[in-house]
């Protein structure tokens, strides 16, 4: 007994030394002007997030101009304006899924939401909205992985209360438009028996210090946390939905839109695949969506006057883009008119970058609000008159969205999907055998 309290004591004061430098570590980081980004945490410096840095710090591929050119060349399609403007600006190994879908063989989407509100907000739109036009332009299945367990280890929920928030999250997904048979959404409390034999796989071939370095989890945190990254990794794979993909077929490889603090889970996952003799999934990463205060962080659902939701009333629109939005106008009107606005901070323009399609108007206020003939208020007029038909289309959709709806996308039924022929007929005739059946090897910088 004597020696157990001692353990005891010597537990609670490893904790206390490590709780002591984990606080070290960030104070010593703000000194600096470090920017802080993991799945939990979004913090930039005063200029923002810098992306140039974070694709060096994780070791990911820029999506370059010769990038876009294939994907027009391959679907016939202009690229996303969110591609075209770098809003999606990072990627691991998308050329692999592109050689795959010019040789007309099968990939699939996996894209997911962690409820942590009733109400999802406008940036919670972007990974949905793009995985749609993904969806639309490639004809691929989709899997939709709805994370209440984590919102559970990670948030002071009731799990009745993270299940709720989880169905009213899956409606709004709906509403975005997804096609209903080729489209799987699924919440973990109840699919995860489904693919515990993935997720066991990966948890016997991932260690303590691997989710120490990539998650920051302390000794402090529960069970839950530490359990919680092969949850996510596993709809990577396709084994673990055999209702879509017939395992006889051999392994379908998985594209992963997602914001890119999601990236330190699926680095884990490319590094544990080919350890189990599976596909190492490719991401593509889009940048954040900036909270109305200004760039240094993304919106958090918590912080009312931080985001639109997409239950806000014009009115109520119009009042948080007046009053909440940062801008990068001069201090005065004199000011702003003598020096310009600057862009690269200013929220209602970096809002029109994500949802004014028109790439001429977009330069046109750019240049306008630059050279200070366009004022901070007319600016905001135009946010607000861009997203709020965006947040009545949505409301409108999602009022279409019954339970019976969602019963049939949550249900576990074959998808229906045909890939079609590229636009650019590739050298390979179309095969649907097991495609990259030997593991790649891990990049260098990974």
């Amino acid at each position: 007994m004597a020696t157990r309290a001692k353990m005891d004591v010597c537990q609670k004061e490893i904790e206390a030394l490590t709780a002591q430098l984990e606080a070290k570590q960030a104070e010593l980081a703000a000194l600096e002007g470090d920017q802080k980004v993991d799945p939990w945490t979004v913090e930039g410096t005063e200029k923002g997030i810098d992306y140039d840095k974070l694709i060096d710090q994780f070791g990911s591929q820029k999506i370059d101009q010769k990038m876009l050119d294939r994907i027009e060349k391959l679907t016939g399609k202009k690229p996303h304006h969110w591609l075209r403007r770098g809003v999606f600006f990072s990627h691991r190994e998308l050329n692999k899924i592109l050689d795959l879908y010019e040789k007309g063989k099968p990939f699939y989407l996996y894209t997911g939401r962690g409820p942590s509100s009733e109400s999802m907000h406008m940036g919670h739109l972007i990974p949905f909205m793009f995985t749609k036009w993904l969806q639309d332009t490639f004809n691929v299945p989709l899997v939709i992985q709805v994370t209440d367990d984590e919102k559970f280890f990670w948030k002071d929920v009731t799990i009745p209360n993270v299940e709720k928030m989880a169905i009213e999250n899956i409606k709004d997904i709906i509403a975005v438009g997804f096609d209903p048979e080729k489209t799987f959404i699924f919440k973990d409390f109840d699919y995860h028996g489904k693919m515990y034999r993935t997720i066991a796989r990966i948890s016997r071939a991932t260690t303590a210090n691997q989710i120490r370095g990539c998650f920051g989890v302390g000794m402090s945190d529960s069970i839950g946390k530490w359990g919680f990254a092969p949850i996510q990794a596993a709809p990577s794979f396709s084994e673990a939905f055999p209702h879509i993909f017939d395992p006889k077929r051999g392994p379908v490889p998985c594209l992963i839109p997602c914001a890119i603090d999601q990236d330190p889970y699926f680095r884990m996952t490319r590094d544990v695949a080919p350890r189990l003799g599976l596909l190492k999934p490719s991401l593509i990463h889009s940048s954040f969506f900036p909270s109305l205060q200004g760039p240094k962080t993304k919106m958090s659902a918590s912080i009312d006057s931080s985001a639109i939701f997409l239950t806000d009333t014009p009115k109520k629109i119009q009042k948080k883009v007046n009053a909440h939005a940062f801008s990068g106008g001069g201090a005065t009107k004199e000011d702003h008119m003598l020096m310009g606005g600057h862009c690269d901070v200013d929220v209602p323009f970096q809002w029109l970058s994500f949802f004014l399609e028109d790439d001429a108007e977009l330069a046109r206020i750019r240049m306008e609000y630059s050279r200070g003939t366009m004022l901070t208020g007319q600016i905001k007029k135009i946010l607000i008159e861009t997203v709020t038909p965006i947040v009545q289309t949505h409301q409108t959709a999602r009022k279409a969205v019954t339970n019976k709806v969602v019963d049939d996308f949550m249900a576990l039924k074959k998808l229906k999907w045909v890939i079609p022929k590229p636009a650019l007929p590739a050298a390979a005739s179309p095969s649907h055998a097991d495609p990259n059946a030997k593991a790649e090897e891990e990049p260098k910088k990974e």
